[in-house]
């Protein structure tokens, strides 16, 4: 009796090990960053989601791709796609302006009701802690790399795991990025 007892606390250990691991956030979305509207946010909400993070700007070439976004949001939204905009100011100067000029102009233009967030810094000094991530050898060796301009995308699987890089001049709708998409969000949580 003493041996079942001890296996089956051993046994319950390990499950609840296990069932812990499965509910650990992934170091991708192990980050809290602010909203565009200034509230701390969680990135662990996005986990169990497929997720696409792009840094944006708003007087760039490469501005419409909003338009894009948008629609991949509107389309894949209810399968479990995030889309997580990043405004920067690095890039030729091309998002100068603050979070309400940033918010009303993506909402007047494009009618982006997708995640946006702060502006942050991608690259540098001020690099953002997500986009240290993201970019470092260290934590992501298969995508790493300075982000060269506005508009690069990461795809996150549901699990939270980097499974493929975009770069700016690809277009959001382009097959490469939706066969990515519809790929991840085939695979079950």
């Amino acid at each position: 009796m003493k041996r079942f007892l001890t296996a089956l606390l051993l046994g319950v250990i390990a499950m609840a090990g296990s069932l812990e691991a499965a509910d650990k956030v992934p170091p991708a979305l192990d980050f809290k960053m602010k909203s565009l509207e200034g509230k701390e946010v969680n990135l662990a909400k996005y986990h169990g989601q497929v997720v696409l993070i792009v840094n944006t700007a708003s007087e760039c070439g490469l501005t419409p791709q909003y338009e894009g976004l948008q629609a991949l949001h509107e389309k894949y939204a209810p399968q479990g796609l995030a889309i997580l905009g990043f405004p920067c100011n690095q890039f030729g100067k091309q998002e100068p302006g603050d979070a309400k000029q940033i918010a009303a102009f993506c909402t007047q233009n494009y009618g982006v009701t997708f995640d946006l967030f702060e502006k942050i810094e991608v690259n540098g000094a001020g690099q953002a802690p997500l986009y240290k991530f993201l970019t470092s050898k260290e934590t992501n060796p298969r995508f790493a790399g300075p982000i060269t301009w506005n508009f690069g995308k990461f795809l996150l699987d549901r699990q939270g795991n980097v499974v493929a890089r975009f770069e700016p001049r690809q277009d959001p709708e382009s097959p490469e990025v939706i066969g990515a998409i519809e790929e991840q969000l085939k695979r079950s949580k």
